[in-house]
C-alpha cells in the first residue's frame, strides 16, 4: 500500500471511531460544564468572557495550523521530512530552527503542524527545537515584539532560538545514548535521493483536473481533521485552566509576585504553565508585565514558559514524542530559560 492509501485508511478508520468516544468529546464536557453552570453562578462569569475571548484569539491561528498540517500529511511524503528533519547530524536542528522561523503560526498552530512533522518522520530533537523557537523565533512575531520592547526584543529572539538549539542540540546526543524515544514514523532514505527531482518528476505526471483537485482538498481536509481530533483535546484543557486562574486569581497577585527577583521569575514561569494564550496574546501580557514590574527577565521567561512548560506542549509531546523527550526536554530548557531571565533581569 502506497503512504496516500495508508494515509486515506488512517483518516477513514478516525472516521468510524462514534464521535461520543473521542477524547475531544469528552474533554469539551468539562469547558461546555463551567459555561453552563456561569449562567447560574455569577462567579463564574468572568471565566466565561475569558474562555471565549481565548477561543476568539486562538480561532484563526489554530486552524491555519491544521490546514498546514493537513496540506503537509497529504502532499509531503516521509521521505522529504527524514531526508532533513530525522538524520542525527547538527545541521539538523540548524534546520529546524531555520523552519520555525519561517513559520507564521502562533504556539498553538504551531503544535499541530509539529506534530504532523513527527508523524512524517522528524526526529524527537528536531521537533521539540522546532516547538521552542518557532512562536517566538518567527518572523511575524518578531516584528510585534520589537514594536514592544524595542531593541530590547532582540535578546527576547535570541534567548528564543539559543534555547531552541542548545536543548536540541543536548537531545540529539541523548537520542545517540538511547535515553530518549525514537521516531517510529522515520523511514530510510535511499543514498542520492534528490527533493527537488522527486518534486519536478511529480510535478510532471499530475494532471490538473477537477477531479485531482477534489481529492487533494478531500486529503487535506482528512489530515486536518485527524490532526484536530489529537490536538484540540489539549489545547482545551488549557484554555480551562486558563479561564480558572484568570477568574479565581486576584489581580493585585499578578502585580506584587513578579518582581524581578528569584521568586518572581519563578512565579511568572508558573503562570505561563498554566495560562494558555497564543504568542499574539502572550505578548502584550508579557509588556505589561514589564512595563509594571520592570522585570524584563520575567516577561522573557513568561514568554518562553508558554513553550517550555506549558501543559498543553508537555501533554502533546508526552503522548506523541514519549514521556522520556518530555521530560528531558523539560529539564534541559527549562534552567536555561530560568538562567537567561534572571540574567535580563539583571542587565
Amino acid at each position: 500500500m502506497n503512504e496516500g492509501a495508508r494515509v486515506c485508511c488512517e483518516h477513514g478508520d478516525a472516521k468510524k471511531r462514534p464521535w461520543y468516544r473521542t477524547g475531544l468529546f469528552f474533554i469539551s464536557l468539562i469547558p461546555l460544564a463551567l459555561i453552563g453552570a456561569s449562567l447560574v453562578f455569577p462567579a463564574l462569569e468572568n471565566f466565561r468572557r475569558t474562555f471565549f475571548e481565548y477561543i476568539r484569539m486562538m480561532f484563526w491561528p489554530v486552524t491555519a495550523g491544521f490546514l498546514a498540517g493537513g496540506a503537509i500529511d497529504h502532499y509531503v511524503p516521509k521521505t522529504y521530512i527524514s531526508k532533513h528533519l530525522a538524520v542525527p547530524h547538527q545541521r539538523t536542528i540548524l534546520y529546524s530552527v531555520g523552519l520555525g522561523f519561517l513559520m507564521s503560526a502562533c504556539c498553538h498552530g504551531i503544535l499541530a503542524i509539529s506534530m504532523e512533522l513527527h508523524k512524517k518522520g522528524a526526529s524527537g530533537p528536531a521537533v521539540v527545537s522546532f516547538l521552542l523557537a518557532s512562536p517566538w523565533a518567527n518572523l511575524p512575531i518578531t516584528i510585534l515584539l520589537f514594536g514592544f520592547f524595542g531593541a530590547k526584543a532582540f535578546l527576547i529572539v535570541s534567548g528564543a532560538v539559543l534555547t531552541a538549539l542548545t536543548t536540541g542540540w543536548s537531545l540529539q546526543f541523548l537520542d545517540r545514548a538511547g535515553w530518549i524515544e525514537k521516531n517510529r514514523h522515520s523511514v530510510d532514505v535511499e543514498e542520492g535521493f534528490s527533493i527537488w527531482r522527486d518534486i519536478l518528476r511529480r510535478f510532471r505526471k499530475h494532471e490538473f483536473n477537477h477531479e485531482n483537485f477534489s481529492k487533494a482538498a478531500s486529503g487535506v481536509l482528512g489530515g486536518a481533521i485527524a490532526l484536530a481530533e489529537m490536538v484540540l483535546p489539549w489545547i482545551l484543557t488549557g484554555i480551562v485552566l486558563g479561564g480558572l486562574v484568570a477568574t479565581f486569581v486576584p489581580e493585585h497577585v499578578f502585580h506584587r509576585y513578579f518582581g524581578p527577583t528569584l521568586l518572581g521569575l519563578l512565579v511568572t514561569m508558573g503562570l505561563a504553565t498554566i495560562l494558555e494564550v497564543c504568542s499574539e496574546g502572550t505578548s502584550p501580557l508579557a509588556f505589561t508585565i514589564y512595563q509594571q514590574t520592570g522585570a524584563f527577565g520575567n516577561a522573557f521567561a513568561f514568554l518562553m514558559g508558554g513553550v517550555v512548560t506549558d501543559v498543553t506542549e508537555i501533554g502533546l509531546v508526552w503522548k506523541n514524542l514519549g514521556p522520556r523527550t518530555a521530560l528531558w526536554m523539560i529539564a534541559i530548557s527549562l534552567p536555561q530559560v530560568i538562567l537567561l531571565g534572571w540574567l535580563f533581569n539583571h542587565l
